[in-house]
């Protein structure tokens, strides 16, 4: 029971900066987007690849978080985008109090969009708020078609899925039906997305969904 409480206060007290970032967020009138993958999936070339569509007058910025290493905030920077980094230094997720501490930063800015690339994993990131008013998982055809069923409350939690590397789908004999099926299960209202962010195909209308999400935020 104990175990149990302190996780509860550990959650509450997350709940609540969450709450906080939101807040900022939305004074700033920046739509945050918490991207969520397993490590390879294609988080930061979602990103790359979205913010390389969006029209002019609509400017992203980053949060990339990572157990180590500013790998992916240098190709952020390269591509002339705002980012913090947030090293976790082990931890396999980020947190609303790391969220925190990158706001002002990137606020100060007003993007209109604000991607927050969280830690390569499918099980705890979705447990954690981080003030973020879209969650969206990615997964890629590498990884098999069962990813649904196997990581539910992941999958469950999205607001949308983008499926990538549609291009090498059949290197892997990847069943685009039965990935659906199983998203369907868990989660019925999510928009699935099937793109390549090598070729291009299906952003267009990833790009579109994510646009009047804003218009309507």
């Amino acid at each position: 029971m104990t175990t149990i409480a302190v996780e509860q206060r550990i959650l509450n007290a997350n709940d609540q900066i969450a709450a906080e970032n939101r807040a900022a967020l939305d004074a700033a009138g920046t739509l945050a987007i918490n991207v969520m993958a397993s490590p390879g999936a294609g988080k930061t070339s979602l990103i790359l690849a979205t913010a390389a569509r969006l029209p002019a007058d609509v400017r992203p910025a980053v949060i990339e978080g990572d157990l180590a290493s500013r790998i992916d905030a240098d190709t952020m920077t390269a591509a002339g985008i705002d980012v913090v980094q947030i090293n976790t230094g082990g931890s396999c997720h980020l947190d609303a109090p790391m969220v925190r501490t990158a706001l002002p930063e990137l606020l100060a800015g007003r993007p209109d969009l604000l991607f927050i690339e969280n830690v390569g994993n499918l099980i705890c990131t979705a447990e954690f708020a981080l003030g973020s008013h879209l969650n969206v998982v990615v997964a890629s055809s590498p990884e098999g078609h069962d990813k649904p069923y196997k990581y539910p409350g992941m999958f469950a939690a999205a607001d949308a899925v983008v499926l990538n590397k549609a291009d090498v789908m059949a290197v892997f004999d990847f069943d685009v039906d039965f990935f659906q099926r199983g998203l369907a299960m868990v989660n019925a209202h999510a928009p699935l997305f099937v793109v390549s962010c090598r070729t291009g195909d299906g952003l267009d209308a990833w790009v579109a969904w994510l646009l009047a999400q804003r218009a309507q935020s």
